[in-house]
């Protein structure tokens, strides 16, 4: 059965992620958009609206900064109507499903989501990908209607608490986004003595700082398992280098 048919679906926020998941549910849904500041172009298959015929959707998908939904949930919390489905796409979770929880009526309702892919990592389509599919407050059909129109995108659905997500993202998702700014500092260039290992390095750089730098901040802020990761990241690098330091019986050449 298909649940999800003539159901419409609002994209608020249609930056660089938002505009490829609204183009990506068009294919099966009618999608609305919204953004706060004007656009270049609109995204193939989403109507541009207005905030206020946005909030009339049957599902809105908050597509906007890790730091900005605080301040877009309070804009718009009044004037959700009841019953209305409220997702969120944030890559972490535990912060997104507590504010939602404590700044929207109890009238709405709330699923938490993770689509870990996006515009660079599904440029090619996003059939078999990964999308984190947490429910804090909604009904059983709601639940069946999402997970039927993204099993119908081919997506791998992963039912995962929101804790769970966050403290296994620090390293899975967290540590790439690091190393890949971190390499991004060392300015790597394209060689042909390049291997196969430094070419996949370089593609690390390209997919982590192609998004906003906005993005890396907010996932090393808002994830609580971040600091940790951190740390250990930090002493490992240490370790390695302390490795070296002990081994060296010989002056390293310095260029």
């Amino acid at each position: 059965m298909c649940y999800y048919a003539g159901m419409n679906v609002g994209i608020y926020g249609l930056g660089r992620f938002g505009s490829f998941w609204g183009t990506e549910l068009s294919r099966f849904v009618t999608v609305k958009g919204f953004n706060r500041s004007p656009l270049i172009s609109v995204p193939k298959g989403v109507e541009l609206v207005s905030e206020e015929e946005l909030l009339q959707c049957d599902t809105i998908v908050l597509c906007v900064a890790i730091s900005a939904l605080e301040s877009v949930l309070t804009s718009i919390s009044s004037r959700v109507q009841p019953e209305t489905l409220v997702m969120d796409t944030c890559s972490v979770k535990v912060y997104p499903a507590r504010i939602m929880q404590t700044v929207l009526p109890k009238s709405i309702n709330i699923i938490a989501t993770h689509p870990m892919f996006g515009p660079d990592s599904g440029k090619a389509g996003i059939a078999g990908l990964p999308l984190v599919f947490s429910p804090i407050r909604a009904t059983i059909k709601q639940e069946l209607v999402w997970k039927d129109l993204f099993h119908a995108m081919q997506l791998q659905v992963i039912e995962m608490d929101c804790d769970q997500h966050d403290r296994e993202a620090a390293y899975s998702q967290g540590v790439t986004h690091f190393v890949g700014r971190v390499l991004d500092e060392l300015q790597l260039q394209p060689t042909q003595l390049a291997t196969v290992g430094y070419q996949r390095l370089l593609s690390i750089v390209e997919q982590t700082c192609n998004d906003p730098l906005q993005l890396f901040y907010d996932l090393q802020r808002y994830n609580p398992y971040a600091h940790a990761m951190q740390q250990r990241l930090k002493e490992a690098l240490d370790a390695v280098l302390g490795v070296l330091t002990d081994h060296d019986s010989v002056p390293r050449e310095r260029v």
